[in-house]
């Protein structure tokens, strides 16, 4: 229930605006469209679209459905509710029978072409795809689509809250074009009915962008970005949670290009306004400890990194209780971060209770099962236990595989570190198949522009030079400092460390001068930074 008690303030907020949704023969002018809007899920990576968990139950809530008001069986009303409830706390396995009995009943007192069914379709593709069932869920999606378009028209703002939920799922897939499209639709839809300044269009501006940061787009991504934050702040107040949003994902953003300096005031404002408006014990709140520490972990800034990451881990353990899947979230962010402090025991422990969450949650073969596999292989491959980190990234790799496919941009990243391992181990001929196959999956989904293709390119590099094929790493070092330049600046550590592995080989081919000139460099950024670090302590 405290879950449920955790919703009430989007819910209140949409009260007291008096809004009510129009019968499904009106005609969508500009002022009836205004009151037919539903509330889309809010994506915010690095979690890739989980931490959004507790927004999605809005869209299957029966009283924020367009579909209220057509005197739903009580027996009907508590199937959505129950669903609500079970899904609010993160037992999508429980709530997968009464999303099921919701539709069933729907379509016994409605028939198959009502707007109640289209509720229920949408209710249970939000489950669907949460649960990893991404096939399943676009065919829900594409039901009630087709039902609101004839029910609506093709132009209604209820039509274009079904097409976002579609994009995320080809968004989750890897089908990153077909996403845009749908994106792009939705926002025409709600631009032309709502108006561009209207708070449903940011929802989908800050969608759009979320898509172009993982794609690389980095300049689209930031505009987008900033124009649903201007718009958010003009609409719905400077405080407002959504504003936070904004400016959390804005910083993502932004980290991504190495502009630290510009990422944290943006989490600490974002975590203040959370906290003012939602109460310092809020899930939203503990997301934003979530990224501020992830920040700090990645500045090496451990001490500071860890008291937040345990506080959002309690802060959701008491709110959502101790198995909900952003409680797992919340336990793989720490547990990475003990991973870096060599706390290997803790971070073990960490990852494997992370696990046993979305395992139960999501269903054992889910992408983001594999992520913690993923991490857990990593650790392990630290410690040396390169048989057991072996298996892991094997079993990773085919739960990508079989959860959205081998061309997704997650498949190569795994392919990657796999290949890390085989180089390790001196299984040259591996590693390099499995590099260059990642190569060619990150080009097709993301483009050679990409970090991801930089960091693949950077390890082929690497692994070259270990051979002595000279000729073939050096144009690849080149490219993997030119793309992490373009992308970061050139006072990222991972430019550092680029440049550094450019310079062994200089100095293995004898060039000497060239590789102190590198190194000189290389050393200065890792300096700044540390200066950097002293200065924020």
């Amino acid at each position: 229930m405290a879950a449920i008690r955790a919703l009430r303030p989007a819910y209140w907020l949409r009260s007291k605006a008096g809004i009510r949704f129009p019968p499904p023969t009106s005609t969508p002018t500009k002022k009836t469209a205004r009151a037919a809007t539903t509330i889309d899920p809010e994506v915010s990576r690095p979690w890739r679209l989980a931490r959004r968990g507790l927004a999605l139950l809005l869209l299957a809530v029966p009283w924020l459905s367009p579909a209220t008001g057509y005197g739903q069986s009580s027996e009907l009303i508590a199937a959505q509710q129950s669903f609500a409830r079970l899904y609010a706390e993160g037992r999508y396995a429980d709530a997968l029978p009464a999303a099921e009995r919701a539709l069933k009943l729907s379509e016994n007192e409605f028939g198959p072409d009502h707007l109640v069914i289209a509720t229920s379709l949408n209710g249970l593709g939000v489950l669907r795809r949460a649960r990893g069932e991404y096939a399943a869920a676009g065919r829900l999606y594409e039901r009630a689509l087709k039902i609101r378009e004839k029910a609506l028209g093709r132009d209604h703002p209820g039509v274009a809250t079904v097409l976002g939920n579609l994009a995320l799922v080809h968004d989750s897939q890897g089908r990153y074009a077909e996403a845009e499209g749908l994106y792009k639709r939705a926002l025409a839809i709600r631009e032309n009915a709502l108006g561009p300044g209207h708070a449903d269009v940011a929802t989908t501006l800050n969608n759009l962008a979320e898509l172009y940061r993982y794609q690389g787009r980095y300049a689209e991504a930031e505009g987008l970005h900033m124009r649903a934050l201007k718009i958010r702040e003009i609409a719905l107040g400077p405080d407002h949670p959504r504003v936070a949003t904004s400016l959390n994902n804005l910083g993502l953003l932004y980290r991504s290009l190495g502009r630290s300096a510009e990422v944290e005031p943006l989490y600490k404002r974002a975590l203040a306004i959370r906290e003012k408006a939602l109460g310092p014990d809020h899930p939203s709140v503990a997301a934003s400890l979530n990224t501020l520490g992830e920040l700090y972990r990645l500045q090496a800034r451990h001490g500071a990194a860890e008291p937040l990451l345990k506080r959002a881990l309690a802060i959701g353990e008491k709110a959502l209780g101790p198995e909900h899947p952003r409680v797992a979230t919340s336990l793989h962010h720490l547990g990475v971060l003990y991973r870096d402090l060599g706390r290997a025991a803790e971070a073990e422990a960490l990852f494997e209770r992370s696990l046993a969450i979305r395992r139960k949650a999501r269903g054992p073969v889910h992408r983001r099962v594999a992520t913690v596999l993923n991490s857990l292989a990593v650790l392990y491959r630290t410690q040396g236990k390169h048989a057991d980190a072996e298996e892991l990234f094997k079993r990773a790799l085919a739960m990508v595989d079989q959860s959205v496919g081998p061309q997704h941009a997650n498949f190569a990243r795994t392919l990657t570190d796999l290949g890390g391992l085989y180089q390790d181990q001196g299984r040259f001929a591996e590693a390099e198949a499995l590099y260059n196959r990642a190569l060619g999956i990150i080009a097709a989904a993301l483009g050679t522009k990409h970090p991801q293709y930089a960091k693949a390119t950077f390890s082929l590099a690497g692994l070259y030079r270990a051979e002595r094929r000279h000729g073939e790493a050096e144009p690849l070092f080149k490219r993997a400092i030119a793309i992490r330049e373009r992308n970061f600046g050139p006072d990222h550590p991972v430019v550092a460390k680029s440049l550094s592995g450019y310079a062994a080989l200089l100095h293995a081919t004898g060039r000497d001068g060239e590789a102190r000139k590198l190194e000189a460099r290389a050393r200065a950024i890792r300096q700044r930074r540390e200066d950097g670090k002293k200065t924020k302590k």
